[in-house]
């Protein structure tokens, strides 16, 4: 496609398209924000393959609820993909809770989880898709506490309620996830981090 999700006119006749349920416009979109849905799901998912099965949920459940979407807002294009965003997100934790549904997890008391300091990290300083790779080893539990409280900025309550767990195991899995991020810089050797552990 030549033009971008920025063009509101041709965002705004495809919406309108996928309402109507045309597939040439579902399909259009689909390519259009894509690459945007992938990156948003594979941050929560083990396998590219998982991402995508992801991917396809979170679509059908944008076309399904386009309705509800106000398309009459002002930037409508940053609206658009923060609503898909959003949708993306509570489809991957939806495939998240499928997989774990068999397993148990053990609930920490709030004083459980070490303390991190404010202070300045090698995290940090990562780039994004450094980040992205060292996350995407971690548990499955881990990496979806990193992702929702730093990187997609939800709260400990919010997480508690979307995961069902409590708040201290929250915060005990956001701490395991970045003592294991640590870990997983020193054994790479990671340039940031030469620095950090002398």
């Amino acid at each position: 496609m030549t033009r971008s999700d920025h063009d509101p006119e041709m965002l705004t006749a495809l919406l309108a398209g996928c309402r109507q349920a045309e597939r040439g416009c579902q399909r259009r979109l689909y390519l259009l924000y894509y690459s945007f849905a992938m990156g948003i799901c594979l941050r929560y998912t083990h396998t590219r393959d998982e991402a995508m099965e992801a991917v396809n949920d979170g679509f059908l459940k944008v076309f399904s609820s386009l309705t509800r979407f106000d398309m009459t807002r002002h930037e409508l294009a940053g609206s658009f993909r923060g609503w898909l965003k959003k949708i993306m997100i509570h489809t991957a934790i939806d495939h998240y809770r499928s997989q774990q549904k068999h397993q148990h997890q053990e609930e920490l008391n709030d004083t459980a989880y070490a303390r991190l300091d404010g202070g300045h990290t090698a995290l940090d300083t990562l780039a994004y898709d450094e980040l992205l790779a060292l996350i995407r080893q971690l548990s499955p539990a881990y990496r979806t506490a990193f992702n929702l409280y730093v990187i997609d900025g939800f709260t400990h309550e919010e997480i508690s309620q979307q995961l069902g767990i409590s708040v201290g195991t929250s915060k005990s899995n956001l701490s395991k996830a970045r003592a294991h991020l640590k870990e997983l810089l020193k054994k790479i050797k990671h340039h940031a981090y030469a620095g950090y552990v002398g």
